[in-house]
This record gives C-alpha cells, structure tokens and sequence, in this order.
C-alpha cells in the first residue's frame, strides 16, 4: 500500500472518529446543528474512502478502514466518554478485529 493510501487510511479514520464524536454529541443533545455536523463529517470520510478504494480496491479498503475505524471509535468510547461493554461484548470487539485482520492480511500471508 502507498504512502498516499495510508494517508487516505488515516483521513478517513480520523474524520469518522470526528463524526463519532458529533454524534454522541448529537445523542446527548439533539439538535439540528450536530445533526448537521455529524451528516457533513460522514460524508467526508465516505469521500475520502471512495477514493481509497479506487487505489487500492474494495475489499482491502473497506477491510482496513473498519478494522482501524472499529478500534479507534472503542478506544474514544472508552477511554473518552466512559462507556463500558460487558465480557461477551469485550470479546466480540477483540474477535471482530481479528477477523478483518485475517481477512485483510490473509492473502498476503498464505499462499495465493
């Protein structure tokens, strides 16, 4: 993957980490401004995605972005807002990181 790709990556991660805030913010206290805020923050990121998967294709793209996107968002609700999961919920996050993981890794580790 390009320097340009991981950029994107790291883009998109950090507007829809952006857009996860105005939503809690919005869920806290509506309000069309954050509502409107949150919409715009989205779409950017899905901008951003969009021109990732031109580069480097569907699967690996939308792959990378959910898995990065997944632990950054619990790692804000967590440590930011607070918010707890119980033990099953704990390992279904873990599982479904190492999921994408293998999935997108994969086939660069096995045999093709």
């Amino acid at each position: 993957m390009s320097v340009w790709s991981l950029l994107q990556l790291a883009g998109s991660t950090l507007v829809f980490v952006l857009a996860a805030v105005a939503a809690k913010g919005w869920a806290v206290e509506p309000g069309i401004g954050r509502l409107l805020l949150t919409l715009a923050l989205y779409s950017l990121g899905n901008i951003i995605i969009m021109r990732l998967i031109q580069g480097v294709g569907m699967g690996v793209a939308l792959s990378l972005s959910a898995v990065v996107q997944l632990a950054a968002v619990n790692a804000l609700a967590f440590l930011v807002f607070g918010e707890r999961v119980n033990a099953l919920q704990g390992a279904g996050i873990a599982l479904a990181i190492v999921a994408v993981a293998l999935i997108t890794f994969g086939p660069y580790v096995g045999s093709r």
